[in-house]
Order: structure tokens, then C-alpha cells, then sequence
């Protein structure tokens, strides 16, 4: 990894150095807390034991002297190549999910379509020439989509808020569901101010039959050196009649898991993040145990783990969360979903897409070796 493409990572995976909204239709859930927003603007973690993470100079130096095992993917990663034609054929009643890499999910809902974090740009970074590089190409690219309904985002970090991406789709999309703040972001790039809801934590937007939750994590946010948590992170609860999902965006483990568990549970599926971990930043990502824990406190069905297998973003190998989250969901007997990027998770049968595909690269690689 060349030192500005870590530098990035880094920034992204683990640390950086009064908002308006366009919110037709919106409801509250509960009377929210403001526990999370700043006197004078921006937001903070409230968990008592959270605590700032690691400097960047410390990591630099772990940079230089720590030898890292399979950072990158020396074979292809498989992809599963999808196309509007082959998306519209997906009948409109059945609830779908398909991974586009990282943590970019379409899903099909309620017959809506919607992309969550979509980032189809070949870098997370805010250089075209520099930064945590993609494994894989997308499934489908953004001129191939079909008419999407809405975009959700979690945050504002790039490997989750992709500026590019927006700009393609502000015209195409007629809503977008986003944390409070990163509405500006939107606006900048084109987007309508009445095509954006701007939500808090435990508020909702229904639009049609299916209802958009925004719910509490442990993160951070921030695209440059001077805007660190100006704008709020979130979770989602995504629910229709006939189906409920929750999308994890970026976490540490925190006891929110249980509430959202206790008030929205059960789920059919949980998206949850499991990748870009490290010791050094233990509050802000989740090891693979956590990752577990925090699928069994939301009460979900079965699991699928995002946040891998697309960028390199820390210092553990890119199919370690893989494997790692694969042997402890058998230990624990939770069903897990692993599909290949690009494949269809319908969500109205048990879902049978949890094959070890990473192990196939892994083999290959090995096989090269000798």
C-alpha cells in the first residue's frame, strides 16, 4: 500500500484529525434525546466508555515497521454482472437484496428500489488517482441501473457518501434519506433541496410502504481535516408490510444494538458491518465477535456481513472478516449470508447464499504460490 493511499485508509477505517432540512412526510418515533448534538453545532458519541481513538502519527509508525499478510487480493474477486434489464426482471413483489462491494446494497422493497451507500467510483477518497482502491469492479454500473426510487446514507465518509456517485444520480432519483448535515454535502452536488430528508436519530420517513428509521451508532464523521462531526451518523431501519431490514453503516459496539433490537426486532435480515477493525481504534468499528453480538441483540434472523471484501481500509488481511465472522456464526448457530457481489438474496424463502466464495480466491492464490 503506497503511504497515501494508507494515509487515507486510515483516515477513513479508523480516525480524522445547526443543519437545514427538507423533511415532508417526516415523523418522530420517540421524543428524541439531544444528548448527541453540540451546543454550537455537531454531534458526539454519549456512551460512557467511548473514548477518541489513536493519533495518526502512532499508525504512520505502525505503517513502517509492521509487516502486513495479504492486505489485497492477488486474484480476481468474483462477480456476479448485473444489468437494468436483468434488475427489472426481478419480480416486483419480491424483496431482494444484492451486495454491490463494500457496503453498497440494492435492495427491492415494497416494489421500491432503493441503493444504500452506493459508491461506484474506483477509489473511497477524494482523489481519482490516490486512496484505498476498489478489488472488484461494481456488479452493474451507475448508466446501467434501473429507475431507482431512493438513495439512503449512513455518513458522510467516502467510502460510504460518494460524491460522484451523487452527482450521477441527482437527477435520476427522487428521494434521498441521509443523517442530519449531510444534506449539505447533497445540495452542493446538485441534489434538490425537496428531494432530500434530512433525519435525527428514532426519526422516520415513510414513503409509500416502506418506512426509512434512522437509529443510533458509534461512529464518527468528516471528509476533511476541519470537519470533524459536523454532520450525524446513523443506522437504518428499513420496513415494509412484508419485510424488515436494518443496514448497521458504521459502528463500534455499543448497547444501542439492544435497543434497537428491543423497540424494531425482529429483523429478517441485519447488514452489518464486520470489517476495517483494529485495536487501535476499538470504539468506532467492530471486530467480528462484536459484529456477532450486535446481530443477536438486534434480534435478526439471519446476518450478513458488509464492510469487507472491496477496500483495504486497516491492518488486518482482506478475508479475515470473512472467515472470521464464518466460524463464529456456526459456533453460534446464526445463519449467516455471504453471497458473491452482485448476487440476488431474495428475502420470502430461506435465504441459501452463504458460500464461501473468498476461499475459492484464497486457493487460487495459494495454489500460485507453489
Amino acid at each position: 500500500m503506497k503511504l497515501t493511499t494508507l494515509i487515507i485508509g486510515l483516515l477513513i477505517g479508523g480516525i480524522m484529525l445547526a443543519t437545514t432540512q427538507s423533511n415532508a412526510g417526516l415523523v418522530e418515533t420517540t421524543k428524541i434525546s439531544a444528548t448527541h448534538h453540540l451546543a454550537d453545532g455537531g454531534y458526539i458519541n454519549t456512551a460512557k466508555d467511548f473514548t477518541e481513538d489513536t493519533a495518526i502519527l502512532p499508525l504512520l509508525l505502525r505503517y513502517a515497521t509492521e509487516k502486513r499478510v495479504d492486505s489485497l487480493p492477488k486474484n480476481a474477486i468474483p462477480v456476479i454482472e448485473q444489468t437494468a434489464n436483468s434488475l427489472e426482471q426481478l419480480p416486483r413483489d419480491q424483496d431482494t437484496v444484492i451486495r454491490l462491494g463494500h457496503s453498497s446494497i440494492f435492495i427491492q422493497i415494497a416494489g421500491q428500489r432503493w441503493l444504500i451507500d452506493p459508491v461506484f467510483s474506483d477509489r473511497a477518497s477524494p482523489f481519482s488517482f490516490a486512496g484505498p482502491k476498489r478489488f472488484h469492479q461494481t456488479p452493474i454500473s451507475l448508466n446501467e441501473l434501473p429507475d431507482i426510487d431512493g438513495v439512503i446514507i449512513s455518513h458522510d465518509h467516502y467510502d460510504h457518501l460518494d460524491k460522484q456517485t451523487i452527482k450521477t444520480l441527482a437527477d435520476k432519483i427522487a428521494h434521498f434519506v441521509v443523517p442530519l448535515g449531510v444534506d449539505n454535502h447533497l445540495e452542493k452536488w446538485g441534489v434538490s433541496t425537496d428531494k432530500i430528508t434530512s433525519l435525527d436519530w428514532w426519526q422516520s420517513v415513510t414513503i409509500a410502504d416502506v418506512t426509512l428509521t434512522a437509529t443510533p451508532t458509534q461512529h464518527f464523521s468528516g471528509r476533511g481535516l476541519f470537519d470533524k462531526n459536523q454532520t450525524l451518523w446513523a443506522s437504518y431501519v428499513i420496513a415494509s408490510p412484508n419485510s424488515k431490514l436494518y443496514f448497521s453503516g458504521d459502528s463500534g459496539y455499543f448497547d444501542g444494538f439492544k435497543e434497537i433490537g428491543e423497540r424494531f426486532g425482529p429483523f429478517d435480515l441485519t447488514m452489518v458491518e464486520t470489517g476495517a477493525y483494529d485495536k487501535d481504534w476499538p470504539t468506532i468499528h467492530m471486530t467480528p465477535e462484536q459484529s456477532l453480538q450486535a446481530h443477536i441483540d438486534l434480534k435478526g434472523r439471519q446476518m450478513m456481513p458488509i464492510h469487507n471484501g472491496t477496500f483495504d481500509l486497516a491492518f488486518h488481511s482482506w478475508y479475515e472478516p470473512l472467515e472470521r465472522i464464518t466460524a463464529l456464526a456456526a459456533t453460534a448457530n446464526v445463519k449467516l449470508v455471504t453471497p458473491i457481489m452482485g448476487q440476488v438474496v431474495a428475502l420470502d424463502t430461506q435465504v441459501k447464499s452463504s458460500q464461501a466464495w473468498w476461499r475459492e480466491v484464497m486457493q487460487t492464490e495459494l495454489l500460485a504460490a507453489y
